[in-house]
């Protein structure tokens, strides 16, 4: 099997648009398993390379979605400063922030050289307004309920989908349950079981509306 370097190499001769498009990021931990990083833009290119050439990726096993968020980290900077007249580099420590985003993640293997896994990562510009990325179902037919599943969950919308909608959320829900910052509803209607944090909320949602209500006949 090829190293993830060795692959980008081929990638890169084959498609000369991807020179900038593709880079291999490092996994530092135990299982050391690298990954190709594709800009939107080359990857259904990069996709049907990894297909058609003599790396034959023809399965994908499995599509997965991550969330993210926004966050804020602290560095140290150095810094020139004039101090008692004298121009001097000092350190201090500075913050900012890291956009947030929304990932997509393909695992792809080889049933003719029993080779694999060679791991895509792409990822979208935010998760708010800009969360598109090119399905890559047309390349392998193998994506299409996985990304929907994404779609669903995750909320990144894939163009160039052939059926894209929900799969596990009906139509109407609001919202993508697996985003960092989704909040549970507190309007279960379960009957009582071994849940029991499920019904206290259940049961303090019923007690603001009954409080409501009764708010609203006094009024009245």
């Amino acid at each position: 099997m090829m190293t993830t370097e060795e692959i980008r190499e081929l990638i890169v001769k084959a498609v000369p648009a991807a020179a900038g498009g593709v880079a291999v990021e490092q996994n530092t931990s135990v299982c050391g398993q690298h990954w190709l990083r594709v800009q939107p833009d080359v990857a259904i290119a990069v996709a049907k390379f990894l297909r058609d050439s003599e790396l034959k990726l023809d399965y994908l096993s499995n599509v997965t979605g991550v969330d993210w968020p926004e966050k804020e980290v602290t560095e140290k900077v150095k810094v020139k400063k004039v101090v008692d007249g004298a121009e001097t580099e000092v350190e201090e420590t500075v913050k900012r922030k890291i956009p947030g985003c929304l990932e997509v993640v393909y695992h792809l293997y080889s049933m003719e050289k029993r080779t694999g896994p060679v791991v895509l990562k792409m990822r979208t510009v935010n998760r708010s307004d800009q969360v598109e990325l090119p399905s890559l179902t047309p390349v392998w037919r193998g994506a299409e309920y996985q990304e929907r599943e994404v779609f669903d969950l995750y909320g990144v919308v894939f163009t160039g989908h052939p059926d894209l909608r929900r799969i596990m959320m009906w139509d109407s829900f609001k919202d993508h349950p697996m985003r960092r910052d989704y909040v549970e509803p507190d309007d279960f209607e379960y009957e009582p079981t071994p849940h029991d944090e499920v019904m206290k909320r259940a049961e303090e949602h019923r007690a603001k509306l009954a409080a409501a209500n009764s708010n609203e006949g006094g009024a009245a």
